[in-house]
């Protein structure tokens, strides 16, 4: 018997923000809020325990460190690397500086609250 990951939970100064990024970014939706300012994303018509994992995006005050240890990395599904690079800075992502070359075929980004996500070149199959 093996784990799965079923939710990764993101501290955020401002939630409904970051959230809202990433229901775009990924096409999820909202399935859940908690009294705490919480706020559960996830695939349509899936929500917890599907395939894909929620994110769960709780409110903080603490600042935030200056590298994460863990990063997303992300595909497009309906349109090439250039493409989606637009979109992504379109819904508010921006380049970020991690120390890599320029000769990667990913580019390093970060989200409204400076996450850095990578996008990867290939694109890959809808779930």
């Amino acid at each position: 018997m093996a784990c799965r990951i079923s939710e990764l939970v993101i501290d955020a100064a401002d939630p409904e923000r970051l959230a809202a990024f990433w229901r775009e970014v990924l096409g999820y939706v909202e399935i859940e809020r908690e009294a705490d300012g919480s706020i559960a994303i996830g695939p349509p018509d899936t929500g917890f325990g599907g395939p894909q994992p929620v994110l769960v995006i709780g409110p903080t005050s603490d600042p935030r460190p200056r590298k994460l240890r863990l990063h997303f990395d992300v595909n497009a599904t309906d349109r090439d690397q250039d493409a989606e690079l637009e979109r992504l800075f379109a819904l508010g992502a921006r380049t970020a500086d991690v120390g890599q070359t320029g000769r990667e075929s990913w580019h390093v980004l970060a989200d409204p609250e400076g996450n850095e996500f990578c996008l990867l070149r290939s694109r890959i199959q809808p779930l």
